[in-house]
């Protein structure tokens, strides 16, 4: 159970920030950052489904995260949460076209790595 609850924590949070980026690319940058300006802001955010998904999923990797931290020592949970950067990095890539520097990839290679070493 405790990779399950490992991968539902990875998949989920690769989800849930892929899901926040896309949609913030298409909503734009916020440059009025006023009381009422925000307010409005939250409230188109809360009416856009990527944006309700994304919470969602959000709140499945934290349930998972705390299940697996009553399974598992956070020394292994925490490490081995850092899969989601390698997913997050080649669906950034894949869905969302975004130009992935080669340095980025280097590092994306060194976490693998040392996810990999976590889970041996």
């Amino acid at each position: 159970m405790t990779w399950a609850y490992l991968a539902l924590m990875v998949l989920a949070t690769t989800a849930s920030e892929v899901l926040q980026s896309w949609d913030m690319k298409r909503h734009g940058e916020v440059d009025d950052f006023r009381p009422g300006a925000l307010a409005g802001v939250i409230g188109r955010f809360l009416r856009r489904l990527p944006i309700i998904a994304s919470i969602g999923f959000l709140a499945i990797s934290f349930f998972a995260f705390l299940k697996l931290l009553e399974m598992a020592d956070l020394s292994f949970a925490v490490p081995a949460s850092a899969a989601s950067i390698v997913l997050e990095t080649i669906l950034a890539r894949l869905i969302l076209k975004e130009h992935v520097h080669w340095q980025r990839w280097c590092g994306t290679a060194l976490v693998a790595a040392g996810v990999a070493l976590i889970l041996t």
